[in-house]
């Protein structure tokens, strides 16, 4: 029997339409991708999708070559927003993201869980799941989850501990439509070891005990800037950041995670010759000497 294809891609940019994503990604030999359903930087889109932009996205003549497509929502949402106009935007913007991914028919949006601003990880997470379980209600029909991302811990950002997600997914009224993305990045800076395979083995072992393997859909492959520990948000090309090639030689070789898309999120520019890079390591990666 023939493998199944690794189930590897990139973030790729939707201007000039969403359909252009897909042509982005496959220029790249990917298998999987991540976009923004609108412009990441504003609030909200700028006009609701046409018939044709979606009949161009779902009619694609290689749409199916990509085994998974996925959403990112933007980075101006914070569900743990302090300020209430800011908090209801936040929530108007995630139910407007949903429905545009919905849409698109992607399985999940990626969501960073929110800052508390000050008012501390209580509150912050009690926010959090009022604001989800508020726009989760509003869209009874759309099948489109969010994926609660794990977070650096910069400033009061919340998410960057399994325990901080699992008392989401605890306190929800609707925990079957949210799961999880974990970024490596992230998880070391964070504070979780990944820069050896035992490390990596132990965090995702303490994943499944805290959270369940079942609630993770995707993986950010990124290497950090930022030294262990460190709650800096800085992505590096895999191998040469602090982290190292261990997790992601790891995560290509468990069978456990061969159907969990591991998209990058690494410093790029328009002819994407960094993905190609980054991407031919996750394949070399992948083959067991």
């Amino acid at each position: 029997m023939k493998p199944s294809p690794l189930l590897i891609g990139a973030h790729m940019s939707i201007a000039g339409g969403v359909a252009l994503a897909i042509d982005r990604a496959l220029s790249v030999d990917a298998t999987a991708m991540q976009i923004f359903v609108k412009s990441n930087m504003q609030w909200f889109a700028a006009a609701p999708f046409t018939e044709a932009e979606l009949k161009a996205f779902h009619e694609h003549p290689r749409r199916g070559e990509l085994r998974s497509v996925f959403a990112h929502s933007g980075y101006m949402i914070n569900l743990a927003a302090i300020n209430p106009e800011f908090a209801e935007k936040s929530r108007r913007a995630l139910k407007d993201e949903l429905i545009r991914a919905d849409q698109l028919r992607l399985p999940f949006l990626v969501l960073h869980p929110g800052a508390h601003m000050g008012a501390g990880e209580a509150e912050g997470l009690a926010k959090i799941v009022a604001g989800l379980d508020a726009v989760l209600e509003t869209l009874p029909d759309v099948k489109t989850r969010v994926a609660l991302e794990t977070t650096a811990g910069q400033g009061s950002s919340l998410g960057h501990t399994f325990e901080q997600l699992a008392t989401i997914f605890e306190k929800s009224a609707h925990p079957d439509r949210l799961c999880v993305c974990v970024d490596t990045a992230h998880l070391f800076a964070a504070g979780y070891d990944l820069s050896t395979e035992e490390g990596t083995a132990t965090t995702f072992e303490r994943f499944e005990q805290i959270l369940g393997l079942e609630r993770l859909v995707a993986v950010h492959c990124n290497d950090s800037k930022s030294g262990l520990n460190s709650h800096v948000d800085r992505h590096e090309h895999l191998g040469r950041g602090k982290i190292g090639l261990a997790p992601f030689r790891f995560l290509m070789r468990e069978s456990r995670f061969a159907t969990i898309p591991k998209v990058l999120e690494t410093p790029k520019g328009k002819e994407l010759a960094e993905d190609r890079e980054n991407l031919a390591i996750l394949r070399k990666l992948a083959v067991k000497s």
